[in-house]
């Protein structure tokens, strides 16, 4: 099986999606992270299959202590050690009332000019730093706090839901846990379990973790496609790797009960068929919601067991033009 085509055509279309989220109304979300996060999350990813350092680094095509160096280092500015270049510069400028880039360039130039040029610009454009000028001569400042809030209120408008879905999806998970996955900033964090836990979507266990029974993102809702489109990509992975590695325990299901099918269909305004083509989504939507009302109006008089099997079914639709030109698919989420 030509295995590693599969994966590089996985991995472009995951990077189409990426591009389009990085550029989602006109903003630009920094993106100097991705391929060190995409890194230490595959390391980890196989370390928790079982799969050693040395047959990690070999995958990597990388030698063993050059493997080991990059996981133990990576995020780690060569100027401050412990500490990533996003965090060391994020600090720096925060402990003088101006600073110049050429300033930061000559603090930190024990590591790549590039980077740290990357790296000031995300913060400029993630709301964090502010910046005034052009060039070496430009000058950067850490945002008061009304600015933080208010590019929060811009930006970051489903913080709330995304966070309940990933406590959903992969919970209970620990505050550092949540941390690690939200990559939200310890106050803000802190204010989203509050506000979550005072709604009742995310309840905290005895052991100090959080969990969630429940999650939807209204269909008309104005915030949380972030969380929307989380949900229906975790959906989409979750299944894929059931179906190549199956759970042993998981015996006497119809055949059907995993997987997924693809259909494609041609049509064009006139069609004897048009319309009730489109209305797929629509119907798929409107028979799941129901039977869910169904299951969930039957579990409310009778008590969940704690082994208990969650049936996850993902239904998706684009529509896209096909004129002879460069296609653009529209998705219905």
């Amino acid at each position: 099986m030509r295995t590693h085509l599969l994966i590089d055509a996985i991995v472009r279309q995951t990077t189409v999606l990426i591009a389009q989220l990085a550029t989602a109304g006109g903003f630009r979300a920094p993106l100097a992270h991705v391929a060190d996060q995409v890194f230490r999350d595959l390391a980890r990813s196989l370390q928790e299959q079982g799969i050693s350092r040395r047959v990690s680094a070999d995958m990597f095509g990388m030698a063993l202590r050059a493997y080991v160096r990059k996981v133990q280092r990576l995020g780690e500015s060569t100027t401050f050690r412990g500490r990533s270049l996003w965090e060391s510069i994020l600090a720096f400028v925060g402990e003088h009332a101006l600073v110049t880039r050429r300033e930061v360039l000559e603090r930190f130039h024990r590591d790549e000019e590039t980077l740290v040029r990357g790296v000031l610009r995300d913060l400029v454009e993630s709301g964090l730093v502010f910046s005034s000028g052009l060039g070496d001569g430009a000058v950067f400042r850490r945002s008061t706090d009304d600015e933080l809030r208010d590019a929060r209120m811009r930006l970051d408008g489903g913080s709330d839901e995304l966070l309940w879905a990933i406590i959903y999806r992969e919970g209970p998970l620990t505050l550092d846990a949540l941390r690690a996955r939200s990559g939200l900033a310890p106050d803000e964090l802190t204010s989203v379990l509050e506000r979550l836990s005072a709604a009742a979507r995310v309840r905290k266990t005895e052991n100090g973790s959080y969990g969630a029974s429940e999650f939807f993102v209204a269909l008309e809702g104005e915030a949380g496609w972030e969380a929307a489109i989380f949900d229906h990509y975790h959906a989409l992975v979750r299944t894929l790797c059931c179906r190549l590695n199956p759970d042993a325990q998981l015996t006497g299901l119809p055949n059907e009960a995993i997987g997924g099918s693809t259909y494609t269909f041609d049509v064009w305004p006139g069609h004897p068929l048009f319309s009730e083509v489109l209305e797929t989504l629509g119907r798929a939507r409107r028979a799941q919601s129901e039977l869910r009302k169904r299951v969930e109006a039957h579990n409310a008089l009778h008590s969940i067991p704690d082994s208990f099997l969650q049936v996850v079914t993902y239904a998706g639709q684009s529509v896209v033009r096909q004129d002879g030109t460069e296609p653009t698919a529209t998705e219905n989420e």
